[in-house]
């Protein structure tokens, strides 16, 4: 018995020819690998999907605490079970701590403030010692057995201690009347008058800057400080102080050499005259690339 009558073709199989029932017979086979091939599926472990791009998030801390929490939120460099200043499901995103912004013209309102404060305080001293001196003469005369008892060394100690207190709150508030009277300029002048000064001081302080660059920092060194200039009404320099420094002594350095380079300076108008005898100015300057000095 041949192997071809002892197969039992299926019927439309069997009326094909030899060449074609293989050929179809193999095309069936295939069409049935490949639908068992396709019906399998993969699936990643548990341990492996935990730790999925789509969930990870890490952190950085700036504190740490040595319980361990229970339900984190996030990945961090430490452990950290609670913390900051609020309840609300927040999330921090700098690491650095909040800082209050500076406000521009800060350092001028202080100044200004403080001015203030010291002419109250000279006020209040004058008042305190007047109604001293006041209640003092409204005071009725002592019973006669209480003038016994003080004898006129404490009298004339206790004349001589107001005396001496009057005498110094007086001087004091004279002296502060003497003082050369002030005005203070910050990096944007309120009035044409100052602005149009201050403006060709700036000029002239980059351009005697520029001029002096400090050798030793040229092409390596640059920073950014700020300086309180105050000027005599005939142009002088009265004083120069440091608020800010940069960071390089060789910069503080040149930035005062400098300004004492440019001195003396231009003389005030006389309608800045009547009303100053000090300009205060106080500015930021930069020593930036390129060896060049400016202000902003």
């Amino acid at each position: 018995m041949s192997v071809s009558s002892a197969l039992a073709w299926p019927q439309p199989l069997a009326r094909l020819e030899p060449d074609s029932r293989a050929l179809a017979m193999a095309l069936s086979i295939s069409i049935v690998l490949h639908a068992i091939v396709l019906s399998i599926h993969f699936r990643l472990p548990d341990a492996l999907r935990r730790l999925s791009p789509s969930q990870l998030d890490v952190v950085l801390v700036n504190s740490k605490t040595r319980s361990r929490p229970a339900r984190p939120e996030v990945n961090a460099q430490s452990d950290l079970d609670g913390g900051g200043d609020t309840d609300l499901d927040r999330r921090a995103k700098s690491p650095l701590p909040v800082t209050q912004p500076t406000e521009r013209g800060s350092d001028l309102k202080e100044a200004i403030r403080r001015v203030q404060e010291l002419e109250a305080r000279q006020r209040q001293l004058l008042a305190q010692a007047q109604s001293r001196k006041e209640i003092a003469s409204a005071e009725p005369e002592p019973q006669a057995e209480m003038k016994s008892q003080l004898s006129g060394t404490d009298l004339a100690e206790s004349a001589l201690i107001v005396a001496r207190m009057e005498a110094q709150i007086a001087r004091q508030i004279e002296e502060y009347n003497k003082r050369p009277r002030k005005t203070f300029v910050g990096a944007r002048a309120a009035e044409v008058r100052y602005a149009l000064y201050v403006e060709d001081w700036r000029q002239k302080i980059e351009r005697i800057g520029n001029l002096n660059y400090p050798e030793s920092a040229r092409g390596r060194i640059y920073g950014s400080l700020r300086l309180t200039v105050s000027i005599n009404s005939d142009g002088t320099l009265a004083a120069m102080d440091l608020e800010r420094s940069s960071g390089h002594k060789i910069l503080d350095a040149a930035a005062q050499r400098i300004v004492q380079l440019a001195a003396p300076y231009a003389k005030f108008p006389s309608d800045i005259r009547k009303e100053t005898d000090i300009l205060v100015i106080t500015r930021t300057w930069h020593f930036a690339r390129g060896d060049k000095v400016f202000s902003d």
